[in-house]
């Protein structure tokens, strides 16, 4: 199967496997905290490290195949923060901590600021 379908149907179930455990932790735990996102990044981080262990450690004949499903498809689309918390790791144990922290507070730093500046962007056009 070429590796684009992959990712398409791996994502789709993803982001839909993403929607309804949110909405599940929601109707549970209610709206006061985004118990739901943050369910989903612990969930998707700790599947991420699993998957990735257990390729690494079987190196399976359709290892490549499973990954583009697994991890960048069906990972990717429940929670990118799981692609976040593996190139962090990864840098961290090629001893590249440096590079790690600056990845790490440059995700965090931009990525809360870019949303921010896109809201005040379209408020600002929005009256």
């Amino acid at each position: 199967m070429p590796p684009i379908l992959l990712v398409f149907l791996g994502g789709g179930a993803g982001a839909v496997s993403r929607w309804w455990f949110s909405a599940a932790v929601t109707r549970w735990l209610g709206l006061t905290f985004p118990y739901g996102t943050l369910g989903v990044n612990i969930l998707g981080s700790f599947a991420m490290g699993l998957l990735v262990g257990w390729l690494a450690r079987h190196s399976p004949p359709n290892a490549q195949d499973l990954r583009t499903l697994l991890a960048v498809g069906f990972l990717g689309g429940f929670t990118t923060f799981s692609a976040f918390s593996l190139d962090s790791v990864s840098l961290i144990e090629r001893g590249q901590w440096g590079a790690a922290a600056l990845y790490i507070a440059l995700s965090i730093i931009l990525c809360v600021g870019g949303l921010f500046a896109g809201l005040l962007l379209t408020r600002g056009f929005a009256g």
